[in-house]
């Protein structure tokens, strides 16, 4: 695992020069990055939303395409659309922004349910059908998407079935007084983006995914503490609906990769309880009442994190 915290450190470090003051969620980013899943960035204007997302992807060096979402967004304009060659008199599939190793969805609650329907296939079967032919994504293939949560004309909230598609959800809020004064330092010439460059490529990103799915242990007492704390979602008074078993394996995936980015091989309930916001909070729905009395998830959670029995540690003897 010591070779999965090098490059943690190397990718991390080189974000940093451009996300000044928000380690956390930098690391965030990179736990979702080598689990290949999807983030949800999601934050008022201005915080860095968009230079998160692109300096990952220089960082990895993956290629790397933009999709502005507008109202007027169709689902071709993401999938991309077969045209018909009259010199061979056959279609050509001309792909669209989607078919991208690192795909920024830019204030992607502005498009409208069809066209963000149209991600759906792409994020968890990591293909995209077009006119009945299915064409597969590159890999790996990773989706940051954000949103603005406070500004509510012309957007259309997120289906429930897209938000259990992201492994994470992001906010990356105000920097400290400190921090934006570095920022200002950093940006008075030139953007530190248009310089960064490349620390490991798309095969290095690939090797570090799978060791971590290979090497990271999981006990049996750490899966079921997993599935315990998912299960007391659905059944919490405030939660009209919980997190489904999507948001079970995106837990145990997280921690595996919390786990291999502190130096560990194996699983701790520590890297559990500190990913089990990030990752089940968008998947709930509040019920009314709650929501009256602005109940957040954040809340609900740590009220279960609290409830459920942390599990302890046992001996494991070498079979003789």
């Amino acid at each position: 695992m010591l070779q999965v915290r090098a490059v943690a450190e190397r990718v991390i470090g080189n974000v940093e020069t451009v996300i000044v003051g928000k380690h956390d969620e930098v690391e965030l980013a990179f736990i979702a990055l080598v689990c290949q899943g999807h983030v949800l960035i999601e934050d008022v204007p201005g915080v860095g939303k968009t230079m998160l997302a692109k300096a990952f992807a220089r960082s990895v060096g993956c290629t790397f395409r933009r999709l502005q979402f507008t109202p007027d967004l169709l689902p071709s304009d993401v999938t991309g659309v077969s045209i018909y060659n009259q010199k061979n008199g056959e279609f050509e599939f001309r792909p669209g922004p989607i078919v991208a190793q690192v795909v920024l969805a830019d204030e992607i609650n502005r498009a409208t349910p069809k066209t963000q329907s149209a991600l759906l296939e792409c994020m968890e079967e990591r293909q995209v059908t077009v006119d009945g032919v299915t064409y597969a994504l590159p890999r790996p293939f990773i989706v940051l998407a954000t949103q603005n949560p406070i500004e509510y004309e012309g957007t259309f909230p997120l289906p429930e079935a897209q938000l259990d598609r992201f492994l994470l959800r992001i906010n990356l809020g105000y920097p400290k007084k400190r921090d934006e004064i570095t920022l200002l330092e950093r940006q008075q010439v030139q953007h530190p983006i248009e310089k960064l460059g490349e620390v490991i490529n798309a095969d290095d990103l690939t090797e570090v995914q799978q060791a971590i799915r290979q090497t990271v242990y999981v006990d049996e007492l750490i899966r079921d503490y997993i599935v315990s704390l998912v299960g007391q979602t659905r059944s919490h008074p405030d939660v009209y609906l919980g997190a489904s078993p999507r948001g079970s394996l995106a837990l145990f995936r997280a921690s595996q990769a919390r786990a291999a980015l502190l130096g560990r091989d194996y699983v701790l309930p520590d890297d559990v309880k500190a990913l089990a916001v990030a990752t089940l909070g968008h998947r709930l729905i509040v019920n009314p009442g709650a929501r009256i009395k602005h109940t957040e998830t954040a809340t609900i959670l740590q009220e279960i994190l609290e409830s459920v029995p942390v599990p302890g540690s046992r001996a494991l003897y070498a079979k003789r």
